[in-house]
């Protein structure tokens, strides 16, 4: 979590991005986020859809989640909206792709079904048709804002093998979470369970969503005031 955090942090008082200045609205977009994810993460530890191993961390528990666990939720959030920042700074989009909504609506309806179909796999159930569903009510957006939001997801993927790989064991003789197969469709790639793309995905999404509304009420009050 340190060292997901570390760089982001650093790079956020850069002169020319200056990160720092949203920080109120990353702040609340995160506090947002984290309203509907930590309690989904407390409901899934109580039903021992997943859990951690006592070993790699702390011990220190709040809700019963450990205290990394918190770290993760607000870390990774600000970690991956850096990134959305970084590029539409150093690389500004001047065109959306053209199928995005197309791309959209059919990845919504994808996660639908296969929601559906996992009816009896817990976290594959809610994971799939939670995004489905956010898909469905992020089709309102522009094709820009689309385009953006993907774009980051597909960068954030690179950090996202490394962070989520090491807590699904790549490198531990035991996962620092634990996934029980009832719950999941048992499809992984290495060892991070394919749900977990979702997961994160509807995390970012549901940030930035939140986070780039906010910045667009900033910017609109700063012109009224002008």
């Amino acid at each position: 979590m340190l060292l997901s955090i570390s760089y982001p942090l650093l790079r956020s008082f850069e002169n020319r991005l200056r990160f720092y200045k949203n920080w109120k609205q990353l702040g609340i977009s995160i506090l947002c986020m984290m309203l509907i994810f930590i309690t989904w993460d407390i409901v899934f530890t109580q039903l021992s859809i997943w859990s951690f191993t006592d070993k790699y961390i702390l011990g220190i528990k709040l809700m019963h989640l450990p205290i990394e666990e918190w770290m993760f939720f607000v870390f990774v959030p600000y970690a991956c909206v850096f990134i959305h920042e970084v590029l539409l700074y150093f690389f500004p989009l001047k065109h959306p792709i053209s199928l995005i909504k197309k791309i959209n609506i059919l990845l919504a309806f994808i996660l639908l079904t296969v929601g559906i179909f996992f009816f009896d796999k817990t976290y594959t159930c809610v994971c799939f048709i939670s995004c489905g569903g956010f898909l469905i009510f992020f089709q309102r957006n522009s094709d820009l804002f689309l385009t953006s939001v993907y774009r980051t997801y597909i960068v954030s993927l690179i950090p996202f093998f490394i962070v989520n790989g090491i807590l699904t064991g790549s490198i531990t003789n035991e996962p620092i979470v634990k996934y029980y197969d009832s719950h999941i469709t048992t499809v992984r790639i290495l060892t991070i369970p394919i749900e977990d793309f979702i997961y994160c995905f509807l995390m970012l999404g549901v940030t930035i969503w939140i986070y780039e509304l906010l910045k667009h009420k900033k910017k609109q009050d700063g012109l009224t005031l002008k």
